[in-house]
């Protein structure tokens, strides 16, 4: 159990960190919880924040920037040491130690770059690209490919967004058919909106082997110098720096060793990557919406109207202490899943309705808190650069966070069909 918080760290102020960061006890994290969120925030402050602006601003994060960050472990971690090629786990941590919990400090920590361009630039692709290589890859298929994620000379994207469809991957249309030889698979289709596509060296890929439907799909790991293969940037209103990329794939020929798993059998992996990819998106809202709170409180301290502190105001202060109330309860629901999965290693169907309605949350909470600090910012709001910079960045990202991972249509109705099957289960008669 986490001893009593001694020594505050951060910013001590109401509500801007996570509660056992200088405030309370907790029985989910220790010291080496607290060595990683001190090596990640030490990282990001002298290697990163300054540069946030000039990168978002230039559409792409520089490659020695992204390679260093790789080789201080930063962009992936859940893997077997002896994959790593060598390189450790950001804070000295040992690869036999690392949990689900470390997982959840690292992106809470990496939310705080406040720019989701960026933090996606620098590494995102690989956080989604390569679990299932490591959940269903061969041992030939990890050596081959997992060494150089921690090298940076590997960089990882995730193709399953098509122009037709996100969450409906069981619909997907792009096509791999096996050659008469069966050395390979010839690819067509388009993929979209996929975070990191420009700079990626490979793309773990959703196709359709089989028929229609989730029992025909299949993935394969792409390399993507691969003939064939065209990449554009997509301009959006933000995330300059993510890469947001569209790719083409015309008579792409794919080695058959780069199938991942069985044919046909591709569905299941990407829909567990999903619920993973859920709960790193609601850390990273609710992060991020204590960062609204964190600013807009220091800035009511600070600014005068009419002769008194805005924070005087019992009004402002009731829009304080309501995000503070959904912010530390939606963290609270957030540590729940995460020790389930801690205790019982399931990321599977028992949990997807509740990752997926803390995703819903945290993007309901995440649009709350920022229209709030913008209300409380006034033009500082809405402002680049300056005293509300931030606040302002997160206005223009948190759509892509909202969107991104699965929409709350889509997702909201995936969790009461996932809860409603998962409680037939347990012998519910409803």
């Amino acid at each position: 159990m986490s001893k009593a918080v001694t020594k505050p760290y951060g910013n001590p102020a109401p509500f801007a960190e996570p509660a056992w960061y200088n405030a309370l006890a907790s029985p989910y994290y220790n010291d080496s919880h607290r060595r990683l969120r001190n090596y990640v925030r030490s990282y990001l402050e002298k290697n990163v924040f300054p540069y946030v602006e000039e990168w978002e601003e230039e559409g792409s994060v520089p490659k020695d920037a992204s390679r260093d960050y790789a080789r201080a472990g930063l962009a992936f971690q859940e893997m077997p040491a002896e994959y790593s090629g060598g390189i450790g786990l950001p804070g000295g941590i040992p690869f036999d130690e690392w949990d689900i919990f470390h997982f959840v400090v690292l992106h809470y920590e990496l939310a705080k770059i406040c720019c989701g361009g960026v933090a996606a630039g620098l590494g995102a692709g690989s956080a989604i690209g390569v679990p299932p290589i490591v959940r269903y890859g061969t041992e030939e298929q990890k050596r081959r490919w997992l060494p150089g994620v921690f090298s940076g000379d590997t960089v990882f994207c995730l193709g399953a967004t098509e122009p037709t469809g996100g969450s409906d991957l069981a619909n997907l249309r792009t096509t791999a058919k096996k050659t008469l030889d069966g050395k390979a698979y010839i690819v067509n289709g388009h993929k979209k909106w996929i975070t990191g596509g420009l700079s990626a060296t490979h793309m773990t890929t959703a196709v359709r082997t089989g028929g229609p439907g989730a029992a025909g799909v299949s993935v394969l790991i792409i390399p993507m110098d691969l003939p064939g293969i065209t990449r554009r940037k997509i301009k959006n209103s933000a995330f300059n720096a993510g890469e947001s990329t569209w790719v083409t794939l015309e008579n792409v020929q794919v080695p058959a060793e780069n199938l991942l798993g069985q044919e046909n059998q591709g569905f299941p992996c990407l829909m567990l990557n999903f619920n993973r990819e859920r709960l790193l998106i609601a850390v990273t809202m609710n992060a991020q919406a204590r960062v609204c709170l964190e600013d807009a409180w220091a800035y009511a301290m600070d600014r005068h109207t009419f002769g008194q502190p805005l924070f005087s105001h019992q009004i402002i202060r009731h829009k304080l202490a309501t995000l503070a109330r959904y912010i530390e309860s939606h963290w609270a629901w957030i540590e729940q899943i995460t020790y389930h999965i801690k205790v019982t290693g399931d990321v599977g169907a028992e949990l997807a309705s509740r990752i997926a309605l803390a995703k819903v949350h945290g993007g309901r909470l995440l649009e709350l808190a920022n229209r709030e600090a913008q209300q409380i910012f006034g033009g500082a709001g809405y402002q680049r650069g300056g005293v509300g910079s931030r606040v302002e960045q997160i206005s223009r990202d948190l759509r892509v966070n909202i969107v991104g991972g699965g929409s709350e249509e889509i997702i909201t109705d995936l969790a009461v069909r996932q809860e409603m099957a998962q409680a037939k289960k347990r012998g519910s008669k409803l």
